[in-house]
């Protein structure tokens, strides 16, 4: 069960890269998503402005699932095993064995 939340959190996690990468920046990064004149990326399907809105709504909802994976992986690595105590736990013969003297 595990096994399978995880791979869908990683594939959650390239997905919410790509996705960031594609966004049009105010700064000077990628904006690879944020075309010229005729569309947004340069397919012609849409215009800058719902590629915009579209990417961000594909960001939120990504995020949304990222973080609900994380929380669901970290309660189930918590409920997995009873808490113990070093005190609680045997002593072990060897530890009250003398130590062997060193030969001068």
């Amino acid at each position: 069960m595990i096994t399978i939340i995880l791979v869908i959190h990683l594939m959650l996690a390239l997905a919410l890269i790509v996705a960031v990468l594609l966004q049009r920046s105010e700064g000077g990064a990628l904006g690879i998503g944020g075309g010229g004149g005729g569309g947004g990326g340069g397919f012609g399907l849409m215009s800058a402005r719902g590629t915009t809105n579209l990417l961000t709504r594909a960001t939120a909802v990504l995020a949304a699932c990222f973080i609900a994976t994380s929380l669901f992986l970290a309660i189930l690595a918590g409920g997995t095993r009873e808490p113990i105590s070093i005190l609680d736990q045997p002593i072990s013969e060897q530890s009250h064995q003398p130590a062997v003297p060193l030969s001068q």
